[in-house]
This record gives structure tokens, C-alpha cells and sequence, in this order.
């Protein structure tokens, strides 16, 4: 039978640490690992404190980082950037302030680049099938629904 391993509170300190300086994380994900290497409630709270006054832990960077990343490389909009955070925990203030961090014009950039390649992958003859797939792909991605509609009534005649 395999005994589950323990730590010290001093051992998670660092292993959290290590997990922090790896990639922006919330307080939720410390929280769940912390959980997962079985320590007690008062452990977690010392620790994530550390993690906080030493600024290996701040919601502020991982939300504007989180933003950054899934609207740069998963092309996600504003809706599903808003939803996705607050599924983390992470409060109103901080969403808003890195959802600001994209421009609007940045923001119609991506969403004219990202309708151009979509229309064309798009092999469907029939004009209200295509812009279905065409709106359900977006919304999936959480762009906004005027948006979307907009141009899907552009660019699909």
C-alpha cells in the first residue's frame, strides 16, 4: 500500500513557490494544490499568505496575464475572458482592469482577422447554415452577439 506523502510547511512553502514562478496562478489553483498535497486548513492559509506578501501570488498579474494569453493565442472575447476568471474566483475589479488592457481597435482587429479565416473554412452551400456556424463558432469563444451578428450579416450574403 502506497502512504501518501507529506510535507512540512516549510517543504510546501517552496514547492509553491516553484509553482507560482512557473506560470501565474490564483489563489484558487494554490489553494487546490495545497489541497491535493493533504495539508490542513491553517497550513494553506500561512502559506498563501507567504505567497502574497512575497508576490509570488497577485490576482491582478494573473488576471491580466490570463487575459493576454487566451485572447492572443485562443482568440477568446470578452465574454468568455469575463466568464472564465470569475470561474476562478476572481473578483470584478481585476477582470475589469485586464479586460481594459485590450484596445478596442485591437479587439476589432482580431475579430475582422479571425472572421475572414473562419468564413472561409466554413464548406457549407446553404447561406443560414453557414452563418449559424459561422455565429456559433464566435459565441462559443464568448465575442459579443452584436458583434458577431454584425458581421456575419457582412460577410455572408
Amino acid at each position: 500500500m502506497q502512504t501518501k506523502k507529506t510535507y512540512t510547511v516549510q517543504e510546501a512553502t517552496k514547492k509553491l513557490e516553484h509553482f507560482c514562478a512557473y506560470q501565474e496562478r490564483c489563489h484558487q489553483e494554490v489553494r487546490q494544490k495545497l489541497k491535493q498535497m493533504h495539508m490542513i486548513p491553517e497550513a494553506i492559509d500561512v502559506i498563501i499568505v507567504h505567497l502574497l506578501k512575497h508576490n509570488f501570488l497577485n490576482e491582478e498579474r494573473f488576471a491580466k496575464a490570463f487575459v493576454r494569453g487566451k485572447f492572443k493565442y485562443k482568440y477568446w472575447g470578452k465574454a468568455r475572458l469575463s466568464f472564465e476568471l470569475k470561474s476562478k474566483d476572481i473578483n470584478k475589479i481585476n477582470i475589469n482592469n485586464a479586460l481594459s488592457e485590450i484596445s478596442d481597435d485591437e479587439y476589432i482587429r482580431v475579430l475582422n482577422e479571425l472572421a475572414e479565416k473562419v468564413i472561409f473554412s466554413i464548406k457549407e452551400p446553404n447561406v443560414l447554415k453557414k452563418k449559424k456556424k459561422f455565429v456559433d463558432y464566435f459565441l462559443y469563444r464568448g465575442w459579443e452577439s452584436h458583434l458577431v451578428y454584425d458581421k456575419a450579416n457582412e460577410l455572408i450574403k
